[in-house]
C-alpha cells in the first residue's frame, strides 16, 4: 500500500483517447517531473493542484523528446477512486504512445499495477465495500441494459446497505445472548420476546429473498442458455442464423454438417441469451459424429431452454423426445412439468409439402408449439417472442434493485443454515454459548459478502478477474 502504482486504464489499440492512471503517495511528484505546460520546454511543472484539468505536454526526462500532448487530472486523497493521491493522464490512444508514457512513469519510481489493484486499494482504503468492487466488473461485462441497471445499482451500495442492516440486527440479537453469558448472576434466564425472535425471522426472510432473486435473475449477468437440437438436416443451423440475423453456422443439404456445438450471444428486448447450435442426434457408428452428439447432449443438460426441432413428414415420438431431453435432467425436487415447460417444439420447413406436420402426444400437449420456415423467415418473430415469454415467465423484473452473485448466494445459504441452527437451539433450550456460536457464524458469513470477514484468498480471487488498469 506504500507503493505508487501505474497502468494503462483503456484497452490497447488505436483510438481517440487513452487513459493512464497513477495512484499512491508519489503520484503528484512523479507527474510533476515529466509534465510541462509549454510544448517547447521540458521543465516539469511543480504547481499541480487537486481536481483541476491541466492541458500540457509530456516529455522524456532522459532525452527531452516530446512524447504527446495530454490532459492531466490530479486528485488529492481521499477524494479519488482509490482514496489515495491519483493522477490520470488523457493522451492519444495508441499502443506505442501510451507505452512510452507508462515507461516514463515507471522510470520515476512507480511500479506496474497488478490486476484489479486500483479497485482493491479503493476497497482496502474503505471507499467502497466488496459488493461495490464486484459491481465494477459487472458494469464492464454487462450483456444487456437490465444487467447494467442492476450492476450500477449495486455499485451505488444498495446491496451493501441491505447486508449491513442484516448484520446490525444479528449483532443486536447476539448482544442479548452475550449479556446472559457474561453476567449470568445479574440477569434473568434467557427469555426472548416475540420482538427479539422477530429479528431472526426477519434476517432469515431477507436472506432467502436474496437467494431467490439470484436464482430468478442471475441470467441477466450470464445470459439464458438456449440449445437447438433435433435430427440431422432438420434446419438447426438455419434457425440459428435466422435468430442471430447472420450466417454464423454453416448450412448445407448434407446431413451432419455441424459436428461441434456452435455458441453465440444474442440480445432480445434487452435480455441476454447464449444460443447453441448442436450436432444432429441420431444412431451412428461414425466416431466423430458420436463425439459431437455427446457434446450436444451436454449442452442440452446445461441449457435453460431447449428448441426441439422436427420437420413435416415425420412423427413425434415420446421415446425419441425423452432420449434428447431426458426427464432425469430435472432437479430432484422438480416436477416433470417444471422441466418440460422449458422446451419449445419447433416445426421447421412448413413451406415444403412433405406430408403432415408432426403432432405432440397427449403426454406432452402442454409444450408450446411453433411452426416456422427458417428458409423464408416465417414464424421467426413469433418464436422469438415465445422464447422471451417462457424465459422470464413469473419473474418480476422490478422486484429488486440488486441481484446477488454466486459468491453472495453461497454466503447467504451459509447464513440461512446457521440461523436455522440457532432457532433450533433456542427451541431446544440449548446453552446460550451454543446459540451464540451459530449467530456469530451467520454474522461472519454476511461479512464475507461486504468484505469485513472475507479471507485473503477470496479477495485475491475477486480482484484477479479485473484488468490491469482497473
Amino acid at each position: 500500500m506504500n507503493d505508487t502504482i501505474a497502468a494503462i486504464a483503456t484497452p490497447y489499440g488505436s483510438g481517440g483517447i487513452g487513459v493512464i492512471r497513477i495512484s499512491g503517495p508519489k503520484a503528484f511528484d512523479i507527474a510533476s517531473k515529466f509534465f510541462s505546460k509549454k510544448n517547447y520546454r521540458p521543465e516539469g511543472y511543480g504547481n499541480i493542484e487537486s481536481h483541476k484539468v491541466y492541458h500540457g505536454y509530456i516529455f522524456s526526462t532522459e532525452n527531452k523528446d516530446l512524447i504527446d500532448e495530454v490532459l492531466l487530472i490530479p486528485m488529492k486523497a481521499p477524494s479519488s477512486y482509490t482514496a489515495e493521491d491519483v493522477v490520470e493522464i488523457q493522451a492519444h490512444s495508441g499502443t506505442i504512445v501510451l507505452r512510452a508514457i507508462l515507461d516514463e512513469i515507471l522510470s520515476h519510481g512507480a511500479r506496474l499495477s497488478e490486476p484489479g489493484e486500483f479497485t482493491k486499494r479503493a476497497f482496502l482504503n474503505g471507499r467502497i465495500d466488496l459488493t461495490q468492487a464486484e459491481a465494477v466488473v459487472d458494469i464492464i461485462n454487462a450483456k444487456s441494459v437490465s444487467a447494467l441497471k442492476f450492476a450500477a445499482s449495486q455499485n451505488l451500495g444498495k446491496l451493501k446497505s441491505s447486508i449491513y442492516d442484516l448484520r446490525e440486527k444479528l449483532i443486536h440479537f447476539l448482544s442479548l445472548l452475550e449479556v446472559n453469558i457474561d453476567f449470568p448472576d445479574d440477569v434473568d434466564p434467557l427469555a426472548l420476546s416475540q420482538k427479539e425472535m422477530g429479528l431472526l425471522d426477519d434476517a432469515l426472510e431477507k436472506c432467502q429473498e436474496f437467494i431467490q432473486q439470484h436464482d430468478d435473475a442471475c441470467f441477466l449477468k450470464e445470459g439464458i442458455r438456449i440449445t437447438i437440437c433435433g435430427a440431422p438436416n432438420v434446419g438447426k443451423s438455419s434457425l440459428m442464423n435466422r435468430l442471430l440475423n447472420q450466417d454464423r453456422s454453416i448450412v448445407t443439404p448434407v446431413p451432419g454438417t455441424t459436428r461441434d456445438p456452435i455458441e453465440e450471444g444474442l440480445n432480445m428486448e434487452g435480455i441476454p441469451f447464449v444460443i447453441t447450435d448442436t450436432a444432429g442426434i441420431h444412431q451412428t457408428d461414425d466416431l466423430v459424429e458420436i463425439i459431437g452428439i455427446e457434446k450436444a447432449r451436454d449442452h442440452i443438460t446445461d441449457s435453460d431452454l431447449v428448441l426441439f426441432m422436427k420437420e413435416p413428414g415425420t412423427l413425434f415420438s415420446d421415446k425419441e423426445f425423452e432420449k434428447v431431453v431426458p426427464p432425469n435432467n430435472q432437479s430432484d425436487n422438480s416436477s416433470e412439468n417444471e422441466f418440460i415447460k422449458k422446451v419449445i417444439f419447433v416445426i421447421n420447413k412448413i413451406d415444403l409439402e412433405e406430408g403432415n406436420l408432426p403432432t405432440l402426444s397427449e403426454k406432452y400437449q402442454h409444450i408450446p408449439k411453433i411452426e416456422i420456415s427458417a428458409l423464408l423467415n416465417t414464424g421467426i418473430e413469433e418464436l422469438k417472442q415465445k422464447i422471451i415469454n417462457i424465459s422470464i415467465a413469473e419473474l418480476d423484473m422490478e422486484k429488486s434493485s440488486v441481484i446477488p452473485n454466486l459468491r453472495h448466494k453461497k454466503a447467504l445459504e451459509q447464513t440461512v443454515e446457521r440461523l436455522f441452527a440457532a432457532k433450533t437451539g433456542i427451541a431446544q433450550n440449548l446453552a446460550e454459548e451454543m446459540i451464540a456460536i451459530d449467530i456469530k457464524n451467520s454474522i461472519d458469513s454476511l461479512g464475507t459478502i461486504t468484505g469485513e470477514t472475507a479471507s485473503l484468498d477470496i479477495l485475491d480471487n475477486i480482484f484477479s478477474n479485473f484488468c490491469i488498469g482497473k
